[in-house]
């Protein structure tokens, strides 16, 4: 049988040689020939993965019978409608799908429906996880006094200028219209 192997990891700073070793060595163990890998080193959380489609352009000319990945996180961690509509494609074009890890998760298997859904779901819990996560230190961050953000950067001049036609009582709307500057603008370097 001809196979891909898909294999992703989130950074650039992490590393997917240890998966593409373990696909590697159970293709060599089922005895079946590699025709394509696949690596992407970006989030899952979008299909707009330059491999992962290149992956599916090639299993659209069925150049390979079945994909093997080692997770399904490791494939899509869009959720469960999109996860399924990715699989579903692959079946389309006449390509399995297997998982290295979840051995119960194969195109061939009674459950496969069941499986493919509960393991999706669980796939997109854990980036709503992280994603909260993330919220959580950000929030703790500007809690503690620290700005985000690029900084920011005053023309002192405009600045002078924009005080001067506030204290003669122009509206921000209006100072804006004169500088040739949005309200919002003239509102945040009168602040800073």
């Amino acid at each position: 049988m001809k196979i891909a192997i898909y294999a992703r990891v989130s950074t650039t700073k992490q590393d997917y040689e240890n998966q593409l070793a373990q696909l590697r060595a159970f293709s060599t163990k089922q005895d079946w020939e590699i025709v394509g890998e696949y690596v992407d080193q970006e989030s899952g959380s979008t299909a707009d993965r330059s491999e992962f489609q290149r992956m599916f352009a090639d299993a659209s000319k069925r150049r390979f019978d079945l994909v093997l990945f080692w997770a399904l996180d490791r494939l899509s961690r869009e959720g469960v409608y999109q996860t399924l509509q990715h699989l579903n494609r692959l079946e389309s074009y006449g390509v399995g799908f297997r998982s290295f890890t979840e051995p119960y998760f194969d195109s061939c298997g009674v459950f496969k429906d069941a499986v493919i859904a509960i393991m999706a779901t669980l796939a997109k819990q854990e980036r709503v996880k992280r994603s909260e996560r993330t919220k959580a230190g950000l929030a703790r961050v500007r809690a503690s006094g620290k700005r985000l953000g690029r900084p920011v950067v005053v023309d002192r001049e405009r600045a002078a200028t924009i005080t001067e036609l506030r204290t003669q009582g122009l509206s921000h709307r209006a100072i804006g219209r004169q500088l040739g500057i949005s309200e919002r603008t003239v509102r945040r370097i009168a602040a800073a």
